[in-house]
């Protein structure tokens, strides 16, 4: 399965989430812990991730649960607490090939509080799928939570910001990976004044959003994310 064939639906978000206002409560940001380029059919696979109301503050008391869809097949498996507090972990297994909807439920009680990604799946035997890091690190972008606060003309349905909108942006690679590594945190936090959290990113991940925050940006790449409720 070409890594072309990655899409994503117009009414829907890899990963999706926007703001409201501070004082509704009402919005988190929903970070996957690690993308897999593509999981393999049959084989048990582990989704871990972190769910941060206003993507400041770790929220570990919430019900969540995954759903994965591809046509009218459903598979569905409910999150349990990580190691790490505010996380969660779903293991699920894709029952055929193909490219899988995943819904991440939160179960905060806020309007926006869910994520969505795209799942490839790949039959057992079959090579896995190279992707370029601009590739992967669009992906990231959406699947860290970064496309919750920074818009990107590659990601469609993203028109607000609460953090600089970063189609235009070029950065130093080194200066854009300390800070990608290494984000300043302030406190005491005041509301309003947002800052990035702490993904605890890991190398691979850094390089590949460099790559993708750095890189042109062709229409024929574009992605959606859009809003949902």
């Amino acid at each position: 399965m070409a890594s072309q064939s990655i899409r994503f639906s117009c009414s829907t978000a890899l990963l999706v989430l926007a703001t409201v206002a501070v004082e509704a409560g009402g919005w988190v940001v929903i970070t996957l812990r690690d993308l897999p380029d593509q999981v393999v059919v049959g084989k048990p696979v582990t989704l871990t991730y972190s769910v941060r109301q206003h993507g400041r503050h770790l929220l570990d008391n919430l019900t969540g649960r995954i759903e994965a869809r591809a046509g009218v097949d459903v598979v569905q498996a409910a999150a349990a607490p990580a190691s790490e507090p505010g996380d969660y972990s779903v293991t699920l297994t894709l029952p055929y090939a193909g490219d899988w909807t995943v819904d991440i439920l939160s179960g905060f009680s806020g309007q926006l509080n869910n994520a969505r990604i795209t799942l490839p799946a790949r039959d057992p035997g079959r090579p896995a799928t190279v992707i370029s890091d601009k590739e992967r690190g669009q992906r990231l972008f959406a699947a860290k939570g970064c496309v919750t606060c920074h818009a990107h003309r590659a990601i469609e349905g993203r028109t607000t910001s609460i953090g600089p909108e970063l189609t235009a942006k070029r950065y130093q690679p080194e200066y854009l990976k300390h800070f990608l590594a290494h984000p300043p945190q302030a406190e005491p936090f005041e509301p309003g004044r947002w800052q990035m959290p702490d993904l605890k990113l890991r190398d691979k991940e850094i390089t590949s959003l460099v790559a993708f925050i750095n890189a042109e940006q062709p229409p024929a790449t574009r992605v959606t994310a859009a809003i949902t409720r």
